[in-house]
């Protein structure tokens, strides 16, 4: 049956919103530091307008709920919170990290990706997500925060980084994971790749309800399971 589901991302600087209607996807964008709340409500309306919908129309919606940087993190938790309790709708949490690397395989075709997060005081956010047999990358590699000479190593093999903990620790990364991955360190999070999996998750029943649909930040939780 047709899914209606609008789902945003403020993790980073790129702020994003995408409405998945069936398997179309439309995405508004913009790359724009501390403009999140300033952005977000409005690409949303203009979503739904251009769609001919209301929010009380969609069956979910969804938000990339870290880790990332916190304020981000706590725009995209709350405007998530109050538009799903206003309209009584589920929510589906999608990792960043998950939607980064689904990002990746969506444009290069990569069944394998190290998403890497610069998460500032010498860290990353890191986790490993490999393609399934419809390509939606599911993690391999528990999400963790710590310093790159530490992270979880990958399984042998070709794997991609991706985002900008590899821009920032690129030399120290390949060193740990003695692999000569091919990096996309300017690969950035976009609410389209989020709206896909969270059509996949829904589907899957990975729902909570809007007062549960909080931030990841795993330096709170240390690691955390990809969904």
């Amino acid at each position: 049956m047709p899914l209606r589901l609008l789902a945003i991302d403020t993790t980073e600087d790129l702020c994003s919103a995408a409405l998945l209607v069936d398997d179309a996807i439309a995405e508004y964008s913009e790359l724009a530091p501390r403009r999140h709340t300033e952005l977000i409500l409005p690409m949303m309306d203009r979503l739904l307008t251009e769609a001919g919908l209301s929010l009380g129309q969609l069956d979910a919606l969804a938000f990339a709920r870290g880790p990332g940087a916190f304020t981000g993190l706590r725009v995209a938790s709350s405007v998530i919170q109050g538009a799903a309790l206003g309209a009584d709708l589920p929510v589906v949490p999608v990792s960043s990290l998950q939607a980064l690397a689904q990002g990746i395989q969506r444009r290069h075709k990569a069944d394998r990706v190290l998403s890497a997060l610069d998460a500032r005081m010498g860290e990353v956010y890191w986790g490993g997500f490999a393609g399934d047999a419809q390509g939606i990358m599911r993690g391999v590699i528990d999400e963790v925060v710590c310093v790159p000479s530490m992270v979880p190593l990958p399984s042998i093999g070709a794997w991609v980084g991706a985002g900008s903990g590899w821009s920032s620790y690129a030399a120290e990364l390949m060193c740990r994971c003695s692999v000569q991955a091919p990096v996309q360190g300017d690969a950035v999070i976009e609410a389209q790749d989020v709206a896909l999996l969270a059509g996949i998750l829904f589907r899957e029943g990975a729902v909570v309800s809007a007062e549960h649909a909080l931030p990841i930040y795993l330096r709170d939780q240390v690691t955390s399971t990809p969904t």
